[in-house]
């Protein structure tokens, strides 16, 4: 059941948040004022090292010596975390990993933190989300 409730902000910040809405192509204020406010909850069980879902991004230069082996074996002692991973090749030199992991948020983050801090991992990203029941 949606609640109506009134917002009050300085002119300057309110156009700022307009500019926001209209970059992201929200269709009104009140959705971009709920993902902000689910964003930030999601923050919060992170902090509270709730459970999570997540996507770990590598890209990295295969050549790079025994780097394979390293991310393949980070990922075997954390198989418990582990739901899939997919490999594809995006040229000659480098490697795209795509690794969708679950657990609590603090496992989730030391391992793409673990992942992400190996030599010849170029770059690295982790994208996490609540699986909480107030968020949908």
């Amino acid at each position: 059941m949606l609640k109506r409730f009134t917002v009050s902000m300085e002119e300057n910040l309110l156009d700022d948040f307009d500019n926001y809405i209209q970059e992201r192509h929200y269709q009104n204020r009140s959705e971009a004022l709920r993902d902000l406010i689910r964003g930030r909850i999601i923050e919060k069980e992170w902090e509270a090292d709730k459970d999570v879902m997540g996507v770990i991004s590598l890209v990295y230069d295969h050549h790079q010596h025994k780097l394979q082996e390293k991310v393949t074996e980070l990922q075997h002692d954390s198989h418990h975390q582990i739901v899939s991973t997919t490999h594809v090749h995006m040229d000659h030199h480098n490697c795209l990993e795509v690794i969708i992991v679950r657990g609590k948020a603090g496992e989730v983050r030391r391992l793409a933190d673990s992942l992400m801090a190996l030599r010849g991992v170029r770059n690295g990203n982790l994208a996490m989300s609540s699986t909480g029941k107030d968020l949908h």
